[in-house]
């Protein structure tokens, strides 16, 4: 019968007596820097979509696979990126990522036609992959159990999560830009992609003198559970990112026939990871109910949290009617919350178990997604007719950004940063050292398919209740009109315009109040499950109830 119990962990290497702690700070610089520039590639050429697409002349049907093409292949890869550094070091994978996706980022930045850009965005991903959980692990494998992990994990969380925030503010001001370099003018969108060039080669040639490099391992490669994981987690990334665009949906054919997939490849590799002799997901990596909590509240987290920029921004600009720059200032207070909690998170960790963090962070969040369902503009027929009639391009123009917004972002920044630290230590607490980079490509992984199946399925409420209110508002034009007034054609666009952003904004707060009850039932899940006492979280002994082998 196979043993599937768990080996001990391997204690951490001290850090050096002589310049330890300046190494350790150089170390955990690199990580956080390199961290940063991966999750917040996700969402910086955001904003440049629409210069993006005037340059290189894309299609508005192929337009989306600019965002989404890097999605899938950071998340489709993720677990055979964490495996990779398990077997061949986590220095040397983490080398090789942040250089492909430097590479990578100068081929989008110089992209001459959408197939170029396109391509290289699907090499970014094949980097991120790379990277991300070799970075997260050589945390652990740097970093010894106890206040030093706990406050280098906490800068960890604070840059995964205020990476999109960054992405929007930073994508706003960069393609705003219109520099001239060696005698060319360089296109602010191209500046996006190209910043992150400098930045990448510099943490690859930076990484052997600060990083100490983890021990190989034994073992050959799954291939055939990296080709069935890898491919079933692309085929469910793309099948519900298709279901959550309105021209698809859920019933569209290559939705299904894309989910049914990936479900079958899910499935034949659990069975090929359970027979073969050195599987890419070790299942017993999984018998810790306090990582298995860790696990499903990091899916269902970010699911909300990804949602909530994913509305708030297109509400911001296009109900609001602010600029793209004004946009990311308007996020900045989510990057400083963040930090602040992730900070707070830190020092309590030492005293307090983190069921009590999370479960407060969790219940905060819920509480701003509530705060944001509550959003509203007055989209009556009188009131439309007379936005058009007055000149006005913008519905919500009356909209309180520090009443209606600014409190609740703050809010939401507050309790993700209380959450992700305590839950991000849960994940990787107890994992051997030799297993820490796959068990990092799982946590992520959570978080990349998580955050895809929750803009999937708050985008399919929202295009729901935008459906109906905009029949609604048609209708109630359409009495309100006097039998023959024509109107012109330049009036039936801004009718149009102006009805979509009444409709918009009935979808984006019904998908935010079910991003709520999402967030809550992490919340409760927090609360029943995770058991682990924070003094077990200052060492690196396996957690309770898995029993060392």
């Amino acid at each position: 019968m196979t043993d599937t119990r768990e080996p001990a962990a391997i204690p951490a290497e001290p850090a050096e007596t002589s310049g330890g702690t300046t190494r350790l700070g150089w170390a955990l610089l690199l990580i956080s820097v390199a961290q940063l520039m991966v999750v917040l590639d996700a969402t910086i050429a955001n904003i440049a979509l629409p210069f993006i697409q005037s340059d290189l002349d894309i299609s508005q049907a192929n337009l989306q696979w600019v965002v989404t093409g890097y999605a899938l292949a950071f998340g489709g890869l993720l677990l055979l990126g964490g495996r990779l550094g398990d077997l061949y070091g986590r220095r040397r994978v983490f080398m090789i990522g942040v250089a492909i996706f430097a590479v990578a980022s100068g081929v989008g930045g110089l992209a001459a036609n959408e197939g170029m850009l396109l391509a290289s965005r699907g090499l970014q991903g094949l980097g991120a992959a790379l990277a991300s959980p070799a970075a997260l692990a050589l945390i652990t494998t740097n970093f010894p159990a106890g206040p030093q992990r706990n406050r280098a994990f906490s800068i960890y969380a604070a840059m995964s999560g205020a990476g999109a925030a960054v992405g929007l503010l930073l994508g706003g001001w960069l393609t705003g830009l219109t520099p001239d370099l060696f005698g060319t003018t360089v296109d602010g969108w191209r500046l996006t992609f190209l910043i992150n060039v400098p930045i990448g080669l510099a943490a690859a040639f930076a990484a052997p003198r600060v990083l100490a490099e983890s021990e190989s391992h034994a073992g050959e490669l799954d291939v055939p559970g990296a080709l069935s994981g890898t491919a079933g987690l692309v085929a469910i990334v793309f099948g519900l990112s298709r279901a959550g665009e309105p021209s698809h949906g859920w019933d569209d054919a290559q939705t299904l026939v894309s989910l049914v997939l990936g479900v079958a490849l899910l499935a034949a590799f659990v069975v090929i990871e359970r027979r073969v002799a050195h599987p890419l997901l070790p299942f017993r990596i999984l018998l810790s109910r306090t990582r298995a909590t860790a696990f499903v509240t990091m899916m269902i987290v970010p699911a909300a949290m990804f949602a909530m920029f994913y509305f708030l921004s297109q509400f911001v600009q296009n109900v609001m009617g602010y600029s793209p720059l004004h946009t990311g200032v308007a996020f900045l207070p989510f990057s400083l919350g963040i930090v602040i909690a992730a900070t707070v998170s830190s020092k309590l960790m030492d005293k307090v178990d983190p069921r009590w963090i999370a479960g407060i962070g969790t219940a905060m969040a819920g509480l701003a997604l509530l705060g944001f369902s509550r959003l509203s503009v007055d989209d009556s027929a009188r009131n439309i007719i007379a936005t058009v009639m007055g000149g006005e391009t913008h519905l919500g123009t009356d909209v309180s950004y520090w009443a209606d917004i600014f409190p609740f972002i703050s809010l939401m920044s507050l309790g993700m940063g209380a959450t992700f630290v305590p839950m991000t230590l849960a994940a990787v607490h107890g994992v051997s050292h030799r297993d820490s980079g796959i068990g990092s490509g799982v946590l992520n992984t959570m978080q990349q398919v998580g955050g895809a199946l929750g803009l999937a399925a708050l985008s399919t409420v929202a295009v729901h209740f935008s459906t109906e209110r905009a029949g609604q508002i048609t209708g109630a034009l359409q009495a309100a009109t006097p039998a023959g007034a024509e109107p012109t054609e330049q009036m039936r666009a801004a009718f149009a315009n102006i009805a979509y952003q009444g409709a918009f904004t009935e979808g984006a707060t019904n998908a935010f109040l079910t991003g709520a009850f999402m967030i809550w039932g992490a919340s409760v899940i927090v609360w029943i499950f995770l058991g682990v006492k924070h003094e077990e979280l200052a060492t690196d002994d396996a957690p309770a109830g898995v029993h060392a082998g």
